[in-house]
Formats: structure tokens, sequence, C-alpha cells
């Protein structure tokens, strides 16, 4: 009785509406990050926040308690932030709960497993105060991908009756991970084998098969980590999502060896995933590909061409590949990555296995992905260069990083947001990948990833 006294006298200092100059702390902006995972509230202020918060579980909400500050617009802004689309928060109140101490009250639309924390000043952040909110029913991405397949399959209006001879019923392509997913669900247990898809090195009686070609397409950073930014204030977490979109159209489309293709996208809008979380999700659907794609930035406006990389277990092969690795690593810090999870160290650890077969694979792939990427525009390097990627650690799928081009050169941050090259890149790249697939064909799923 107690809390929910609490929790409505929040509500009534709001509709009061007071406004307020905030003491302590300052809060300079507020953010709200609707994702299919999760949703995400940012508060960020000059100073460090020192907070508690409740759970409420019916109906589910969460109120957090800032203490040492009073209700400013900023602050305000919040109520006005939530849409009507967010999966997981039905609405926010705001109010001054007592002299110094701020609640926000966050009405859910399902139970969710909320986490707080908080963030040091990194990049162009101050001190943030997170809220992240995970539905407790977790989006499972290989179902997603069913849901998509089975989407598309709309019947077909009914052909003229003709004498002609019986044909095979048509197979859905997804079958098999249709087969796969209710067998997991019902508790049956797949054997598992090791190497990358499309290495035949050691696999004995392992021949090709007919199947769905997965990609995994990780657009880089989003939500919070922004990536590069150039000269004209192009974003590179926008330039590269809408690049992916343009490549997904062109994988659902296409066939490879006769084997019909699906893309799945690691982040499908603009919402911070994870580093390791993007490895996972790949290895969920059984990717037989992993593609993430950037736009590189220097500190100078000179430097252009693209670029692609892939994982070294030793050194990385040049300097600037090195340089690379380590700002794109950085993408966890900047994004806001809650340390204290308690499964993040865990799931780090289990992808650091990389195999040397996944490596020459990825240049195989990167290879090819660079021969064609270099028919479209100038090339930065006309090698696959190789440094410690976090985001490529997938143990037993090939995978890349292409940097389409500078975004910090004035010239290729035009490119980039060129229809015409968009499109351009996006064929090069759908060209690599069925021509790394016409030399290094599918192999039968026989392992499970998780």
């Amino acid at each position: 009785m107690k809390r929910r006294t609490l929790l409505q006298q929040g509500s009534v200092v709001l509709a009061l509406g007071v406004p307020h100059i905030a003491r302590g702390a300052t809060i300079l902006t507020v953010r709200v990050w609707p994702a299919p995972e999760y949703s995400r509230v940012t508060i960020e202020s000059d100073s460090a926040l020192t907070t508690s918060q409740q759970f409420v579980p019916s109906p589910p909400r969460l109120a957090v308690d800032i203490e040492g500050i009073s209700l400013n617009p900023a602050l305000k802004e919040l109520v006005a932030k939530v849409k009507a689309d967010d999966p997981n928060i039905a609405g926010i109140r705001v109010g001054q709960f007592a002299p110094n101490i701020v609640r926000l009250v966050l009405d859910l639309k399902l139970p969710i497993e909320p986490q707080v924390f908080t963030l040091a000043p990194v990049a162009a952040y101050r001190h943030r105060l997170v809220l992240d909110l995970y539905p407790l029913k977790v989006v499972d991405p290989l179902e997603t991908l069913i849901a998509q397949r089975l989407k598309e399959q709309v019947p077909a209006a009914p052909p003229v009756a003709v004498a002609s001879t019986p044909q095979p019923p048509l197979t859905d392509p997804l079958g098999e991970l249709i087969a796969r997913q209710n067998a997991t669900k019902s508790g049956a247990a797949h054997a598992g084998s090791t190497g990358a898809a499309g290495t035949n090195d050691g696999a004995e009686g392992v021949t090709p098969t007919d199947r769905l070609i997965i990609i995994a397409l990780d657009a880089g950073h989003g939500g919070e980590d922004p990536g590069a930014i150039g000269p004209g204030g192009t974003r590179e977490k926008d330039v590269v999502l809408r690049l992916a979109h343009l490549l997904r159209e062109r994988i659902n489309a296409g066939t490879v060896r006769g084997n019909a293709m699906r893309a799945y996208l690691t982040r499908d809008g603009d919402y911070f995933v994870p580093l390791q979380v993007r490895v996972q999700k790949a290895r969920r659907v059984q990717a037989d590909l992993f593609v993430s794609l950037h736009a590189d930035a220097f500190f100078t406006p000179d430097p252009q061409g693209a670029s692609v990389f892939a994982l070294s277990q030793g050194g990385a092969s040049s300097s600037a590949a090195r340089w690379m690795a380590a700002k794109e690593n950085k993408a966890d810090l900047i994004g806001g990555l809650n340390v204290q999870a308690k499964d993040a160290v865990v799931q780090r650890a289990l992808l650091d296995m990389s195999t040397t077969a996944q490596i020459n694979d990825s240049l195989k792939l990167g290879s090819t992905l660079l021969g064609e990427i270099g028919r479209v525009g100038k090339l930065h390097k006309p090698r696959v260069e190789q440094a410690s990627f976090a985001v490529l650690k997938a143990p037993d799928i090939p995978s890349v990083l292409v940097e389409a081009a500078f975004i910090s050169n004035p010239r290729e941050e035009a490119k980039l947001n060129s229809d015409d090259y968009q499109n351009q890149l996006a064929d090069a790249l759908m060209r690599g990948i069925q021509g790394y697939f016409s030399k290094n064909p599918p192999l039968a799923r026989n392992r499970t990833r998780s």
C-alpha cells in the first residue's frame, strides 16, 4: 500500500507542473531509444546522479528516484519523447517527489527486467544515467527470421485447371530452421561440429546442400553511439543502416547456386546493440556469413577509399588496422554497455574462440568483396587487412567488416549520401557475396549455435 501511495503522489506532483531550476547536478538532455529487444532511457547530466529504484509488477511500472536535484525543463521533455509505437514503454511521468528528489515513473506495456546503471563521461557525452528495459520474454532472432519468412508466403491465386503432370509440393526453404526451432523448444538435443560454413577442409562426407542461405548484416553503431560524423553532419549510424536495407532487398530477392537467400539485420533501427550481442544474434540464426557495415573516419579530411577487414588471431596487419580496430571496439563504451550485467564478461569470453578456418574463409570473402567494391569506387587498401575486431569473433561464421568510404572526407561523405552510390555499393556487395559462394558452397547445418 505504501508503494502504491508513493507512486500516486509522484503523479500528483506532475499534474501540478511547477517549474523548478535544477540544483546540484544539472540535467543536460534526455533521450528515449525504443527497440524490439529493449527500450532505453538516457538522462545526461554534468555530474554523476545518485538513484534508487523499485519495480512494481502489476500493472508493470518502474519508479526511479533521482536524488539531489529539482525538476527542470529537460526532465519534463521525457514525457513527450515516448512514442505510441514504443514496444515496451506506455508512458513516463515525472515530478518533484521531495525537495531534493525527482521521481520518474515509467508505465510499461509488459513485464520487464530493468537495468539501471550510470556511465562515466566518454567521447561527446557527459555523465549518463541509463535505464534499460528488457522484456521478460526475450526476443528470439530465429523466431523473428521465421516470422518474416512466413509472412511473405501469401497464397497465390488458384491456377486455371489444365491437364499436366503432377508436380511435387513446394517446400519452404526455411523448413529446416522451423523444424530445428520446434525441436529446440521441445528439448531435443542437436549434435555439434566445428568449422566455418563454406569450409570443406577436414569435413569427410560433408557435401553442399540445398537450403536457405542466411546472411547476417550488421549496421554499425546506432542509438547512443552515432559512429563517425562527417564534416557536413552525416552520421555513420544512419548511412550504414540505409546501406544495410538496400543490401537486404537484394539478398532477399537473390539466389546462390539455386538456393534462396535471406538477410538478417542485427539492428533494424536506430538503437544500440553491444558488440558481442551482434555476434550472438548471427550465431543464433545460424548465419552463413556476417558482414559488418561501417563508414571510416580519420583526423584529417584527406584519406579516402573503401576497406575490408577480417579478424586476426595475432597482431594487426598494419598500424592503421590496429588503430581502426581499437576505435571500433570502443563502440560499447560510447553506446553504453552495462558492464555489471551478469553475462557480459562470460559471453565475451565464449566468443573469443576464433578458428583458423573461420579466418581463412573470412579472408576469401573479404577479397571477393574488395574486388567488387573496387569496380564502383576507390579502394583505400588493395588487400584485406586484419586486426582484432570484437564484432568479427564468431568462431564458426566467416566474418568481415566493410568500411564503405571515409565519411570524414567531404567528397566521400557526399557519396555516402547519394542514392546512386549507395545502390552501386549494395550491388557490389551482393555480387561479392554470390561470388564467394560460387567457390565456397554452403554446407549442411549440422550444428547448433547459441
